[in-house]
């Protein structure tokens, strides 16, 4: 396994396994690996021939308020997890490296950037894709994987490689849960083991909603009360969203048909959790 936080020996590398008609796959992360990125990682490493692993920390994608300073970082870790997991290349580059001074391009989306987490973090998909596309540019690999959990996130990268032409397969990855069914998270390390039972009810308030809608209930208000009641009876109580939109335009749902998203927001001590669940009605 190489690691390097130099763009231009990934170009070269990329460039040398390219000139053998490798495929070349990329898992993009901000390291602090577990479970749900390693399976990101054996998937590509399953169907690609060249696994390219990205780990940096994107401060474009924080706003002044938020926790870049001390969001999870473990590099130790996560080179081992990713040498473990057969991982070819891991790009770690700097701050300076991707942002030199005085950097002023930025891509931005509209629209689908602008409801859920976007309304809440208005600056926060301008950072996501600019990174993306970054990545893309210099690895340009074949696929690219990404996990649903994080579903508004994909739903931005496949329109910006949709709108930007991209030759790029883009890969959704189930969301990877403890046995509670939580959704794992780098934050997760913020969360007390009390406030972990809490967040259970996440996903417990997202099948709830399922539930009612292959039921045969077509009243989202009723459904999204539903899904806050059962939120509440887990003590979730600050929700910043209960949202039904459809895959993956996100545009709103008024009633049953198609793939629907189920999306929540909710906060618990310091911590935003994120999660969804992805549906044929």
């Amino acid at each position: 396994m190489i690691r390097t936080g130099s763009i231009v020996r990934v170009r070269n590398l990329v460039k040398e396994q390219k000139s053998g008609s490798k495929e070349i796959g990329l898992v993009p992360t901000m390291g602090s690996l577990h479970d749900g990125h390693l399976s990101l990682i054996r998937k590509a490493r399953r169907e690609c021939d060249y696994v390219v692993l990205s780990i940096f920390v994107n401060p474009a994608q924080f706003s002044p308020a938020e926790d870049f300073d001390i969001y999870p970082r473990d590099l130790k870790s996560d080179l081992r997890l990713a040498h473990n997991e057969g991982v070819d290349l891991v790009f770690t580059p700097s701050v300076q490296t991707m942002y030199p001074k005085d950097y002023s391009s930025y891509v931005i989306l509209e629209k689908i950037t602008e409801i859920l987490e976007g309304a809440i973090r208005p600056t926060h998909f301008r950072g996501v894709t600019t990174i993306v596309a970054k990545l893309f540019n210099i690895i340009q690999p074949d696929s690219a994987y990404f996990g649903q959990k994080d579903a508004q996130q994909l739903a931005v990268i496949n329109t910006m490689v949709r709108e930007l032409n991209y030759p790029i397969k883009i890969v959704r990855c189930p969301t990877v849960r403890d046995k509670r069914g939580l959704a794992l998270s780098s934050r997760h390390q913020y969360l007390t083991p009390p406030q972990l039972k809490e967040a259970a009810g996440i996903y417990c308030a997202l099948v709830e909603g399922v539930a009612l809608i292959k039921s045969g209930v077509s009243d989202f208000g009723r459904i999204r009360r539903r899904i806050i009641d059962v939120l509440s009876n887990y003590g979730l109580k600050r929700i910043d969203y209960v949202s039904f939109n459809q895959w993956d335009s996100l545009l709103p749902v008024r009633k049953p048909g198609g793939k629907i998203l189920i999306s929540l927001a909710v906060r618990l001590g310091k911590v935003r959790l994120i999660d969804n669940i992805i549906l044929d009605a």
